[in-house]
């Protein structure tokens, strides 16, 4: 017998106690996961059904590459989106909605226009589509949430028209605004370019050929009158050379005159040919000093042929009478043709000093003028690269505002006509077949966990508030002394018969709260 009252293992102890337990309470556990499981899957009915309807909208590159045309408006399609749902979400453009669409018609009466509009937005969902690499949003899905599924499909188009309308009308304002304060700057550059060109056209008025530009062309011009300064004073003593040559000639004839005879200047034409040979080897025979050499060379030989060849060369011998005799004819001719010639060509000779010696004088000063210039040019050209500096920077920056504003108004195009960023609906507004809430499947599954809970609940506190012992280890545990004998069981037929009566209705109870359950998530599953 003391075998019999040998502890078992702990672990067939445990599972002996908690079935039981399950045996002894099963009547608290039936009802109580029935009723959980009821509640729960019967609230899912009873609560209005919620239909919630969808659109994906696609965000569209521009058409044109951004290598032909830049974009002049954010580029940032996720801040854009939340600056249009800002404006879409609005308390105006809500109202305006629930009173075209007659939403929350039954709701007006007992909520103000705030919670109307509060109520809405809850309503409607956003949910952004990205890309896995780049994690840019490439689309995104618009829900609205309705008791109606016809309703719910309305306000989804008329939201997806309003995202679709409200970007078109945002990109071509940002674009038009920035087409329009790039015009307004470039009409400031404008001016502020034609005042500095104001300026470089006083400075240049102020400061004819000294400017930096005019170095190379002052440099030519003077090394030019330098040449011809030379040249005109190498004429200059070459016409005063002439000069003494014919008022010494001039002389020579004088005294022929005077003594009645030949003059002995007349064979000096070798000298005047050795000259002639000295110029040419400078000049040109066009060169004006080369022709009147020229000239006078041959009125000296012009001369030299009214000479008698029998004439004496000295210039104080003396004619005889039978040979070398001038005659009246002769000495007229002597007298009348050489010595105007020769007081003709001084007088020229004089004239052409004068007017050389004038025309060094305004060379000379022209000379001057230039070397003036090229000795102030190293301050001028300080002054006029500090006007430049400031043209330069206002040109520049003319140009640069010129060619941002030529793309910007492209970009304004091309948003104008739609080819840039857009959004296009890839699946229009669904009609809901099956209501997005509530969920029946899911409640019956949650149902059955709190019907669960509660049977655990109840059977645990149930147990917790009997005081009686129901076990033979409760039993060792309350005697002071080991158990040495037991006293079977006597249990009555009726006994008996009541015990088997109630544990058939105990299964015949499970087996229906089973089969419930199970109904009642075929019903969910079909329904739902």
């Amino acid at each position: 017998m003391v075998e019999d009252f040998e502890e078992k293992p702990a672990g067939s102890l445990d599972l002996e106690q908690y079935w039981a337990l399950i045996s002894r309470r099963r009547w608290h556990i039936l009802i109580s996961l029935s009723l959980g499981w009821l509640i729960v899957w019967a609230t899912g009915w009873v609560l209005p059904s919620v239909y919630k309807s969808g659109t994906l909208i696609l965000v569209e590159q521009p058409t044109m590459p951004k290598d032909y045309v830049l974009p002049n408006v954010n580029d940032d399609i996720q801040d854009r989106l939340q600056s249009i749902t800002q404006q879409i979400l609005s308390r105006t453009r809500l109202l305006h909605i629930i009173d075209e669409l007659n939403l929350y018609a039954t709701d007006r009466k007992r909520l103000t226009p705030d919670e109307l509009v509060e109520r809405m937005r809850k309503d409607i969902e956003i949910q952004l589509v990205r890309d896995e690499r780049s994690r840019q949003v490439t689309a995104f899905n618009v829900y609205y949430s309705s008791h109606d599924p016809h309703v719910a499909q309305q306000v989804t188009s008329e939201l997806t028209g309003l995202y679709i309308s409200e970007n078109l009308e945002v990109r071509q304002q940002e674009s038009a605004d920035t087409t329009k304060f790039l015009e307004s700057q470039l009409e400031e550059a404008g001016k502020a370019l034609a005042e500095q060109e104001e300026k470089v056209r006083e400075f240049k008025d102020q400061h004819p050929g000294e400017l930096p530009t005019q170095l190379g062309s002052n440099l030519q011009i003077l090394t030019g009158l330098q040449n011809q300064l030379q040249n005109q004073e190498d004429a200059l003593n070459t016409a005063k050379q002439q000069n003494a040559y014919l008022q010494s000639l001039l002389r020579q004839y004088e005294t022929w005159r005077g003594d009645g005879a030949v003059p002995g200047g007349l064979p000096t034409l070798g000298k005047l040919k050795a000259q002639l040979a000295d110029l040419r080897s400078r000049y040109t025979d066009r060169h004006p000093d080369v022709r009147k050499l020229k000239e006078q060379i041959a009125r000296i030989e012009k001369m030299r042929e009214h000479v008698p060849a029998d004439k004496p060369n000295g210039a104080g011998s003396r004619i005889g009478a039978n040979a070398g005799t001038v005659s009246g004819e002769d000495a007229d001719l002597w007298d009348t043709s050489p010595m105007a010639q020769l007081e003709g060509q001084l007088r020229a000779n004089q004239v052409e000093i004068k007017n050389r010696e004038r025309d060094i004088a305004a060379l000379q000063a022209r000379v001057n003028q230039y070397q003036s210039r090229l000795s102030h040019e190293p301050v001028v050209e300080q002054q006029f690269a500090d006007l430049s500096r400031g043209y330069d920077q206002s040109k520049a920056n003319y140009d640069d505002l010129l060619k941002k504003k030529n793309q910007s108004a492209m970009a304004t195009s091309l948003e104008v006509r739609q080819q840039g960023e857009h959004f296009r609906v890839i699946d229009p507004p669904s009609l809901p077949v099956k209501p997005d809430f509530p969920n029946h499947l899911k409640l019956c599954g949650i149902g059955l966990g709190v019907g669960l809970a509660l049977a655990g609940v109840v059977a645990g506190g149930a147990e917790f508030l009997d005081d009686r012992l129901h076990s033979e280890k409760a039993i060792k545990e309350l005697l002071p002394v080991a158990v040495l004998g037991e006293v079977p069981d006597i249990i009555h037929p009726d006994e008996e018969a009541a015990h088997r009566k109630n544990l058939t209705a105990a299964w015949a109870t499970t087996a229906l709260v089973f089969a419930a359950v199970l109904g009642g998530f075929a019903l969910s599953y079909l329904r739902g």
